[in-house]
Protein backbone atom coordinates (compact mmCIF):
# COMPACT_ATOMS: atom_id res chain seq x y z
CA UNK A 1 0.00 0.00 0.00
CA UNK A 2 1.28 3.56 -0.90
CA UNK A 3 1.60 5.68 2.39
CA UNK A 4 0.66 9.65 1.26
CA UNK A 5 2.22 12.27 2.62
CA UNK A 6 1.24 15.17 0.64
CA UNK A 7 -2.15 15.75 -0.59
CA UNK A 8 -3.58 18.66 -2.47
CA UNK A 9 -6.93 19.37 -3.72
CA UNK A 10 -7.58 21.47 -7.03
CA UNK A 11 -11.32 22.16 -8.04
CA UNK A 12 -14.43 23.76 -7.39
CA UNK A 13 -17.18 24.41 -4.90
CA UNK A 14 -17.54 20.25 -4.57
CA UNK A 15 -14.15 20.71 -3.41
CA UNK A 16 -14.24 23.07 -1.18
CA UNK A 17 -17.12 21.43 0.56
CA UNK A 18 -19.98 23.09 -0.15
CA UNK A 19 -23.51 21.52 1.43
CA UNK A 20 -21.03 19.94 3.83
CA UNK A 21 -21.21 22.42 6.66
CA UNK A 22 -21.52 26.58 6.31
CA UNK A 23 -20.04 29.67 5.80
CA UNK A 24 -20.30 30.29 9.19
CA UNK A 25 -18.59 26.88 11.07
CA UNK A 26 -16.65 26.64 7.75
CA UNK A 27 -17.36 23.45 5.37
CA UNK A 28 -16.16 20.00 5.35
CA UNK A 29 -16.95 18.23 2.46
CA UNK A 30 -15.33 15.10 1.04
CA UNK A 31 -11.93 16.08 0.61
CA UNK A 32 -11.45 17.11 4.32
CA UNK A 33 -12.85 13.65 5.09
CA UNK A 34 -10.45 12.11 2.77
CA UNK A 35 -7.72 13.92 3.94
CA UNK A 36 -9.05 12.19 7.50
CA UNK A 37 -8.61 8.94 6.20
CA UNK A 38 -5.09 9.28 4.71
CA UNK A 39 -4.14 10.44 7.99
CA UNK A 40 -5.21 6.60 9.79
CA UNK A 41 -2.96 5.59 7.46
CA UNK A 42 -0.23 8.11 8.08
CA UNK A 43 -0.77 10.12 11.04
CA UNK A 44 1.74 12.77 9.08
CA UNK A 45 -0.11 13.63 6.43
CA UNK A 46 0.13 17.40 5.29
CA UNK A 47 -3.01 18.77 3.16
CA UNK A 48 -3.83 21.94 1.22
CA UNK A 49 -7.29 22.48 -0.43
CA UNK A 50 -6.89 24.70 -3.19
CA UNK A 51 -10.64 24.76 -4.46
CA UNK A 52 -12.71 27.39 -4.73
CA UNK A 53 -16.74 27.69 -5.50
CA UNK A 54 -18.04 28.89 -8.83
CA UNK A 55 -14.70 28.37 -10.50
CA UNK A 56 -14.88 27.06 -14.25
CA UNK A 57 -12.01 24.54 -15.12
CA UNK A 58 -10.11 27.00 -17.35
CA UNK A 59 -9.82 29.11 -13.84
CA UNK A 60 -9.00 26.08 -11.84
CA UNK A 61 -6.06 25.68 -14.24
CA UNK A 62 -4.92 29.12 -14.43
CA UNK A 63 -5.28 29.82 -10.30
CA UNK A 64 -4.44 26.33 -8.94
CA UNK A 65 -2.35 24.03 -10.64
CA UNK A 66 0.91 26.15 -10.57
CA UNK A 67 0.30 26.33 -6.88
CA UNK A 68 -0.87 22.56 -6.74
CA UNK A 69 3.32 22.14 -8.66
CA UNK A 70 4.95 24.23 -6.12
CA UNK A 71 3.66 22.16 -3.08
CA UNK A 72 4.80 19.15 -4.62
CA UNK A 73 2.19 16.92 -3.78
CA UNK A 74 2.20 12.82 -3.93
CA UNK A 75 -1.15 12.94 -4.23
CA UNK A 76 -3.83 15.41 -5.92
CA UNK A 77 -7.57 15.33 -6.63
CA UNK A 78 -8.71 17.04 -9.53
CA UNK A 79 -12.65 17.70 -9.40
CA UNK A 80 -13.69 20.18 -12.28
CA UNK A 81 -15.92 21.11 -14.96
CA UNK A 82 -19.63 20.57 -13.72
CA UNK A 83 -19.45 24.68 -13.79
CA UNK A 84 -18.58 24.70 -17.14
CA UNK A 85 -21.33 21.99 -18.28
CA UNK A 86 -24.07 23.67 -17.11
CA UNK A 87 -23.51 27.19 -18.43
CA UNK A 88 -24.67 27.81 -21.85
CA UNK A 89 -22.39 26.93 -25.34
CA UNK A 90 -19.98 24.39 -23.14
CA UNK A 91 -18.11 22.61 -25.47
CA UNK A 92 -16.70 19.19 -23.68
CA UNK A 93 -13.59 18.77 -26.05
CA UNK A 94 -12.72 22.44 -24.54
CA UNK A 95 -13.35 21.36 -20.93
CA UNK A 96 -11.27 18.06 -21.40
CA UNK A 97 -8.07 19.57 -23.02
CA UNK A 98 -8.02 21.76 -20.15
CA UNK A 99 -8.39 18.82 -17.39
CA UNK A 100 -5.93 16.68 -19.15
CA UNK A 101 -3.31 19.52 -18.85
CA UNK A 102 -3.59 19.20 -15.27
CA UNK A 103 -3.70 15.72 -15.07
CA UNK A 104 -0.06 15.12 -17.48
CA UNK A 105 1.44 18.61 -15.08
CA UNK A 106 0.43 16.51 -11.81
CA UNK A 107 0.99 13.43 -12.70
CA UNK A 108 4.73 14.32 -14.54
CA UNK A 109 5.21 16.38 -11.20
CA UNK A 110 5.15 12.76 -9.70
CA UNK A 111 1.69 12.68 -7.96
CA UNK A 112 -0.89 10.03 -8.19
CA UNK A 113 -3.71 12.18 -9.43
CA UNK A 114 -7.53 10.89 -8.93
CA UNK A 115 -10.63 12.18 -11.07
CA UNK A 116 -14.16 11.64 -11.46
CA UNK A 117 -16.53 11.48 -13.89
CA UNK A 118 -20.02 13.48 -13.57
CA UNK A 119 -23.73 12.04 -12.72
CA UNK A 120 -26.70 12.12 -14.91
CA UNK A 121 -27.42 15.70 -13.42
CA UNK A 122 -30.90 15.56 -15.63
CA UNK A 123 -32.19 12.88 -12.47
CA UNK A 124 -30.94 15.55 -9.98
CA UNK A 125 -32.83 18.82 -11.56
CA UNK A 126 -35.05 17.58 -14.58
CA UNK A 127 -34.30 21.24 -15.86
CA UNK A 128 -30.89 19.69 -16.68
CA UNK A 129 -31.98 16.95 -18.76
CA UNK A 130 -30.83 18.17 -21.99
CA UNK A 131 -27.15 18.34 -20.94
CA UNK A 132 -27.22 14.57 -20.53
CA UNK A 133 -25.45 14.15 -23.80
CA UNK A 134 -22.76 16.94 -23.43
CA UNK A 135 -22.10 15.14 -19.75
CA UNK A 136 -22.07 11.75 -21.65
CA UNK A 137 -19.10 13.31 -23.93
CA UNK A 138 -17.50 15.03 -20.95
CA UNK A 139 -17.22 11.73 -19.27
CA UNK A 140 -15.89 9.93 -22.13
CA UNK A 141 -12.89 12.09 -22.74
CA UNK A 142 -12.23 12.61 -18.99
CA UNK A 143 -11.67 8.43 -18.89
CA UNK A 144 -9.53 8.58 -22.09
CA UNK A 145 -7.57 11.35 -20.98
CA UNK A 146 -7.03 9.82 -17.65
CA UNK A 147 -6.11 6.30 -19.30
CA UNK A 148 -3.29 8.37 -20.71
CA UNK A 149 -1.74 9.76 -18.12
CA UNK A 150 -2.27 6.67 -15.45
CA UNK A 151 -5.41 8.95 -13.67
CA UNK A 152 -7.35 6.92 -10.82
CA UNK A 153 -10.98 7.38 -12.35
CA UNK A 154 -13.65 7.25 -9.57
CA UNK A 155 -16.57 6.66 -12.29
CA UNK A 156 -19.71 6.51 -10.67
CA UNK A 157 -22.05 7.45 -13.51
CA UNK A 158 -23.73 4.43 -14.08
CA UNK A 159 -24.48 3.64 -10.15
CA UNK A 160 -28.03 4.27 -9.17
CA UNK A 161 -27.47 6.13 -5.83
CA UNK A 162 -25.73 9.06 -7.50
CA UNK A 163 -28.28 10.80 -8.61
CA UNK A 164 -30.37 9.97 -5.39
CA UNK A 165 -31.68 13.10 -3.78
CA UNK A 166 -30.24 11.69 -0.40
CA UNK A 167 -26.63 12.28 -2.37
CA UNK A 168 -27.38 16.08 -2.70
CA UNK A 169 -27.99 19.17 -0.48
CA UNK A 170 -31.58 21.45 -0.78
CA UNK A 171 -29.96 23.08 -4.09
CA UNK A 172 -29.20 20.11 -6.35
CA UNK A 173 -25.69 20.92 -7.13
CA UNK A 174 -24.04 20.31 -4.19
CA UNK A 175 -23.47 17.29 -2.23
CA UNK A 176 -25.22 16.29 1.23
CA UNK A 177 -23.26 15.51 4.29
CA UNK A 178 -23.98 12.07 3.01
CA UNK A 179 -22.95 12.60 -0.37
CA UNK A 180 -20.02 14.24 0.88
CA UNK A 181 -19.12 11.08 2.75
CA UNK A 182 -19.90 8.84 -0.23
CA UNK A 183 -17.29 10.61 -2.49
CA UNK A 184 -14.46 10.54 0.18
CA UNK A 185 -15.33 6.84 0.48
CA UNK A 186 -14.90 6.10 -3.06
CA UNK A 187 -11.65 7.90 -2.94
CA UNK A 188 -10.31 5.93 -0.53
CA UNK A 189 -11.54 2.54 -1.63
CA UNK A 190 -10.29 3.76 -5.50
CA UNK A 191 -6.67 4.36 -3.50
CA UNK A 192 -6.78 1.04 -1.82
CA UNK A 193 -6.50 2.72 1.93
CA UNK A 194 -7.22 1.09 5.13
CA UNK A 195 -10.26 0.01 6.09
CA UNK A 196 -11.94 1.23 2.64
CA UNK A 197 -14.21 -1.19 0.72
CA UNK A 198 -17.07 -1.18 -2.28
CA UNK A 199 -19.94 -0.22 0.56
CA UNK A 200 -20.10 3.16 -0.94
CA UNK A 201 -21.48 2.05 -4.02
CA UNK A 202 -24.56 0.46 -2.65
CA UNK A 203 -27.73 2.09 -3.33
CA UNK A 204 -29.68 4.14 -0.71
CA UNK A 205 -32.43 2.43 0.96
CA UNK A 206 -36.09 2.32 -0.49
CA UNK A 207 -38.27 5.06 0.07
CA UNK A 208 -41.94 5.25 -0.72
CA UNK A 209 -42.72 7.42 -3.76
CA UNK A 210 -43.73 10.87 -3.09
CA UNK A 211 -47.35 12.44 -4.34
CA UNK A 212 -47.05 13.88 -7.08
CA UNK A 213 -47.89 17.37 -6.11
CA UNK A 214 -45.43 17.29 -3.30
CA UNK A 215 -42.99 16.82 -6.27
CA UNK A 216 -44.79 19.74 -8.61
CA UNK A 217 -44.17 21.91 -5.35
CA UNK A 218 -40.74 20.51 -4.73
CA UNK A 219 -39.69 21.79 -8.07
CA UNK A 220 -41.06 25.00 -7.77
CA UNK A 221 -39.39 25.61 -4.19
CA UNK A 222 -36.16 24.49 -5.79
CA UNK A 223 -36.40 26.85 -9.12
CA UNK A 224 -37.43 30.46 -7.10
CA UNK A 225 -35.41 29.71 -3.80
CA UNK A 226 -32.05 28.24 -6.08
CA UNK A 227 -32.61 28.19 -10.22
CA UNK A 228 -33.71 31.34 -10.56
CA UNK A 229 -30.77 33.48 -7.98
CA UNK A 230 -27.79 31.16 -10.41
CA UNK A 231 -29.66 32.46 -13.55
CA UNK A 232 -29.30 35.89 -12.32
CA UNK A 233 -25.96 36.05 -11.20
CA UNK A 234 -24.80 34.36 -14.59
CA UNK A 235 -26.67 37.24 -16.29
CA UNK A 236 -24.93 39.51 -14.09
CA UNK A 237 -21.83 38.11 -15.04
CA UNK A 238 -21.54 37.56 -11.11
CA UNK A 239 -20.21 34.31 -9.55
CA UNK A 240 -20.68 32.85 -6.03
CA UNK A 241 -16.88 32.63 -5.75
CA UNK A 242 -16.17 36.40 -6.72
CA UNK A 243 -14.03 37.54 -3.58
CA UNK A 244 -13.26 34.34 -2.46
CA UNK A 245 -9.75 32.30 -1.85
CA UNK A 246 -8.79 29.26 -0.89
CA UNK A 247 -9.31 28.06 2.84
CA UNK A 248 -6.18 25.73 2.98
CA UNK A 249 -3.72 27.12 0.32
CA UNK A 250 -0.68 25.50 2.45
CA UNK A 251 -0.02 22.70 3.17
CA UNK A 252 -0.10 21.82 6.68
CA UNK A 253 -0.88 19.08 8.76
CA UNK A 254 -3.83 17.54 9.37
CA UNK A 255 -6.12 18.16 12.21
CA UNK A 256 -9.84 17.77 11.74
CA UNK A 257 -11.42 21.30 12.11
CA UNK A 258 -14.16 22.39 14.20
CA UNK A 259 -16.45 21.92 11.23
CA UNK A 260 -15.86 18.33 10.60
CA UNK A 261 -17.51 17.33 14.06
CA UNK A 262 -20.94 16.38 12.84
CA UNK A 263 -24.24 17.45 14.16
CA UNK A 264 -26.16 15.53 16.30
CA UNK A 265 -28.24 13.21 14.19
CA UNK A 266 -25.55 13.22 11.37
CA UNK A 267 -25.77 10.36 8.96
CA UNK A 268 -21.80 10.85 7.91
CA UNK A 269 -20.06 10.69 11.17
CA UNK A 270 -16.33 11.04 11.21
CA UNK A 271 -14.60 7.44 9.95
CA UNK A 272 -12.78 6.03 12.41
CA UNK A 273 -9.20 4.64 11.55
CA UNK A 274 -8.54 0.86 10.93
CA UNK A 275 -12.93 1.08 9.77
CA UNK A 276 -14.79 1.26 6.26
CA UNK A 277 -15.84 5.10 5.51
CA UNK A 278 -19.82 4.98 6.32
CA UNK A 279 -22.01 4.18 3.48
CA UNK A 280 -24.22 7.07 4.75
CA UNK A 281 -27.06 5.15 3.87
Amino acid sequence: MTVYTRYVALGDSQTEGLGDGDDVTGHRGWADRLAEHLACANPDLLYANLAVRGRLAGQIRSEQLAPALALRPDLATVMAGMNDLIRPGCEPAAVAEVLEEMYAALTESGAHVVAVTFPDIGKIAPIARPLRPKVLDLNARIRAAAARHGVTVVDTFALEFVTDARMWGTDRLHASPAGHARIAAAMAHSLGLPGSDDTWMLPFPSLPPAAAWRVAAAELRWFATFAGPWIGRRIRGRSSGDGRTAKRPELTPWAQPAASVPAAGSEAPAASCGESQPSAG
